[in-house]
Parts: structure tokens; C-alpha cells; sequence
């Protein structure tokens, strides 16, 4: 009786009073954070106040060539971009940039995942070697296409030509006569192997004993293909196109080092560049940037819509 009386005595001293334990716990979740503060600080000095700062500017008349022009001048930046005729087609570029990339990435990532997903001799080395593209440095792999393949004179091209029509063989200007393709085709090299990587993965994740069933029940490989393995991998699909595409709407080292943004080839990031430090006008290269984000945002909202409902449905 008296260990009881005790006991029942002792047990409100040991519990904390509810706002000292609220106390406790806010100074736990702090000391939990504290050591994430500095990336925090980096991230939002970073990117939140140069975003903030351009957008500041998109709504001033700031060109350096008139520095007593400068003020404030509402929405007049944007309403330019939408109705230059130099920014319309800059638009028009990226798209037909953008889309050409990713479409023809997509396909031939597909067929390469394909063949890759087959066991055979040395597949890890080729699968090695197949990446490799993708690790260069877009600056670098872009001198090499416009120097090592498509020069006249001592490209790579012209020297096939040669080896196998002779020495009449015609010696086409491949940048000049196709500005943009050649553009094209040197982004496709570089992002092949990233669209393949993913749809390998899809693959990789597929059910292979239901495969199996149906390769039992008399399935073709092309009805397993339409109806199997096409369908599993939308989703993938999906995540590597819609990636891709963010990265080729911002690209801007294939346009720069191949055509200087020449012959038709400026895209809305040249354009920028050019406005910006060719025209010195602050204000209207500060809203196309901001038109440039607000695009590659909705993008990266259905990629991580893709991304989610992928995790969502490996995890049922």
C-alpha cells in the first residue's frame, strides 16, 4: 500500500509539464533541420534570387544603350516577345528542335534497349560504350560534330565519301546546306543513350513469366511487343520523353558552337543571348527567360506526374 501511494505520488513529477514538452520537441525538430540550413541558404541564393531578380527586370524598359530611358514598363517586355517576329520564329525553332530530338532519341533508344535487353558476348562492355555519348560535355560534343564529322575539308563524312566514290565524290557542306539537322542530328548522338537507359529499365521490369505464358500459348514476338511489352513501357516512355525535353528546350551549346545561331537555327535560348548581350536589352531578354521557365515548368510538372504514378504502381 505504501509502494502504491508512492508510486501514484511519483508519477506526475516525471511527466513533463505540456508546453515544456512541446518546448522539447520543437528544439528536437530544429536540431534535426539545423544541418540542412546551409544547402537550404545555397539552394534559395542560388536560383531563387537570380529568378527573382529577372523577374524584376522583365517588367523594366532597361536597355544599356538608353540608360536614361529606364522604368518601369508593365507587361510591354512581354507583350514584345509574343509579337517580335524574331522571337516567333526563335519559338518555332525550339519546337521543331525539341521535338525532332526527343521523337527520334525515343526510337532509337527503344531499338537499342532492345537489342541490349538480350543476353549476349560482351553485353556489359557495349552496354558501357552505348552510355558514353551521354557523359561527354555538350560543348565538347559539339565541336566534335562541327570539326571532326561535318568539316568540308577534313571531316569524318567528306573522308567517306571519298574513300568509297573516289576522288569525285561530291564533298557536301553538311552544316551549310542542313543548319538545323546537322544541329539535330548531333543532339540525337547525345541523347540516345539517355532515352536508352530508361526504356532499359522499363524493360527490365517487366513480368518475364508472363511473358513466358504467352510465349507458350502461341504469342508472336510482335503480338508480345503491341500488346505486352509496348503498353508496360508508356509510362517509361512518357518520363524519358518528357525529361528529355526539357533539357533540349533549354539547349543552347549545339546552337552556339555549330551555327553561331546562324541560318535560321537561333532557338529561344540564342535568342536571349543575343538580346541580352548583343542588344543590351535587359528588360525583353528577362521576359523571354521568364517565358522559358514558365514552359520548362509545366513540362517538369508531368514529368513528375509520370515519375509519381510509376512509383505508385511498382509499389502495389
Amino acid at each position: 500500500m505504501t509502494t502504491d501511494t508512492a508510486a501514484t505520488s511519483a508519477k506526475p513529477s516525471r511527466e513533463a509539464p505540456p508546453a515544456e514538452s512541446k518546448a522539447l520537441r520543437k528544439a528536437g525538430d530544429w536540431a534535426r533541420r539545423a544541418p540542412l540550413l546551409p544547402a537550404l541558404i545555397f539552394v534559395i541564393v542560388m536560383t531563387q534570387l537570380p529568378f527573382a531578380a529577372t523577374l524584376v527586370i522583365s517588367f523594366m524598359n532597361w536597355n544599356a544603350y538608353y540608360p536614361d530611358e529606364r522604368g518601369f514598363a508593365g507587361f510591354d517586355n512581354f507583350a514584345r516577345v509574343f509579337t517580335d517576329t524574331n522571337t516567333r520564329q526563335a519559338v518555332v525553332v525550339t519546337i521543331v528542335l525539341t521535338v525532332a530530338v526527343v521523337l527520334i532519341s525515343l526510337v532509337l533508344g527503344l531499338l537499342i534497349a532492345m537489342l541490349l535487353d538480350r543476353k549476349f558476348l560482351g553485353r556489359g562492355i557495349v552496354r558501357t560504350m552505348m552510355i558514353t555519348p551521354f557523359l561527354i560535355v555538350p560543348v565538347a560534343a559539339a565541336l566534335l560534330w562541327k570539326h571532326a564529322l561535318y568539316n568540308p575539308e577534313y571531316g569524318l563524312f567528306n573522308g567517306l565519301l571519298t574513300t568509297v566514290f573516289g576522288d569525285n565524290a561530291p564533298q557536301p557542306d553538311w552544316i551549310t546546306n542542313n543548319p538545323l539537322w546537322a544541329i539535330i542530328v548531333a543532339l540525337v548522338w547525345q541523347w540516345t543513350p539517355f532515352m536508352m537507359l530508361i526504356l532499359l529499365a522499363g524493360l527490365q521490369s517487366r513480368p518475364l513469366d508472363v511473358v513466358e505464358a504467352a510465349r507458350i500459348d502461341g504469342a508472336s514476338s510482335w503480338q508480345i511487343f503491341r500488346h505486352m511489352t509496348l503498353p508496360h513501357l508508356r509510362q517509361y516512355i512518357e518520363l524519358s520523353g518528357l525529361l528529355g525535353a526539357i533539357y533540349v528546350v533549354q539547349n543552347f551549346d549545339h546552337v552556339f558552337t555549330i551555327t553561331s545561331g546562324g541560318l535560321g537555327t537561333a532557338n529561344l535560348p540564342y535568342f536571349i543571348y543575343q538580346t541580352f548581350y548583343t542588344a543590351q536589352d535587359y528588360g525583353r531578354a528577362s521576359a523571354a527567360g521568364v517565358v522559358v521557365v514558365l514552359g520548362t515548368l509545366i513540362i517538369a510538372m508531368a514529368a513528375l506526374r509520370t515519375v509519381f504514378t510509376i512509383f505508385k504502381e511498382e509499389s502495389r
